[in-house]
């Protein structure tokens, strides 16, 4: 008896030193997100009466990054920019792909042409070749600063965000990352609806460069529109820029969470 005891407990030491080694080897995986405050220096985007898109957004995206950097321990946040200068779409792209980022978020504010003041919410944008006639308005604005390049054709490979055709060059490159930036723009506009408090206009497909050739998955995430004079006020204000990016920080902190639960399945 004394012998099947002694059997018993070595194999209950062993299986539990086993599970003990197997729980150290296993280390919470590390992400890398990238945080792209759209525009900037001389690319102003768009504008109300008294913001510039380039300044809001570079507001909420330090915001966003000091969430993270604070509220998670297994996020690298590495910004596009931090400061009041330009970089081109195909350096933001570069830069995302070189560092091997598993996340690309871009962060713009909105705007509808004169006649429309009444317009207001939120949108986030992900790759696709879905172009209703307003996402459309939306990629070739966006696509737009690529003109500022002066010598835009060599650096674009002949690209030219206003030729009709734009659309079809696109072809599916992110096909393989949709999913997974749908997923992530529906909790974007989930967070800003439930705790956030904003209208959401919801999650659309668009041909947006950056997010073209951005391997990995990525989201265009318009924050509201300055056009809106109600909605610029109140964009304006540190309380609703807080809440905005605090949404988007849960938002990208719940995306990871997801990706852990798939690994463990």
């Amino acid at each position: 008896m004394k012998f099947y005891l002694l059997i018993f407990i070595l194999a209950f030491l062993t299986s539990f030193n086993s599970f003990e080694l197997n729980a150290q080897e296993k280390t919470p995986r590390k992400y890398k997100v990238i945080l792209d405050a759209g525009h900037g220096g001389k690319d102003w985007g768009t504008s109300g009466s008294f913001l510039k898109e380039k300044d809001l957004v570079l507001k909420v995206t330090l915001k966003v990054g000091e969430y993270l950097e604070s509220m998670t321990d297994n996020v690298e946040v590495l910004y596009i920019r931090k400061k009041d200068e330009y970089s081109h779409p195909k350096v933001r792209a570069n830069f995302a792909n070189d560092k091997e980022a598993d996340l690309y978020v871009s962060i713009h504010a909105n705007a509808m042409p004169k006649g429309y003041p009444g317009v207001f919410g939120t949108e986030t944008y992900v790759m696709g070749l879905k172009n209703a006639e307003r996402n459309n308005e939306v990629a070739k604005r966006e696509n737009s600063v690529i003109l500022l390049e002066d010598n835009y054709e060599e650096i674009y490979q002949g690209f030219n965000p206003n030729e009709p055709e734009v659309p079809i060059m696109f072809e599916i490159q992110q096909e393989a990352f949709q999913e997974n930036s749908i997923f992530l723009a529906q909790t974007i506009e989930n967070q800003f609806t439930t705790r956030a408090g904003r209208k959401s206009r919801g999650v659309k497909q668009s041909s947006l460069w950056v997010l073209w050739n951005t391997a990995m998955p990525s989201v265009l995430i318009e924050i509201g529109f300055l056009t809106n004079a109600k909605e610029e006020r109140e964009l304006s204000t540190d309380k609703v820029q807080d809440y905005i990016a605090s949404a988007i920080f849960r938002s990208i902190r719940d995306y990871f969470e997801y990706l852990d639960s798939i690994e463990d399945n």
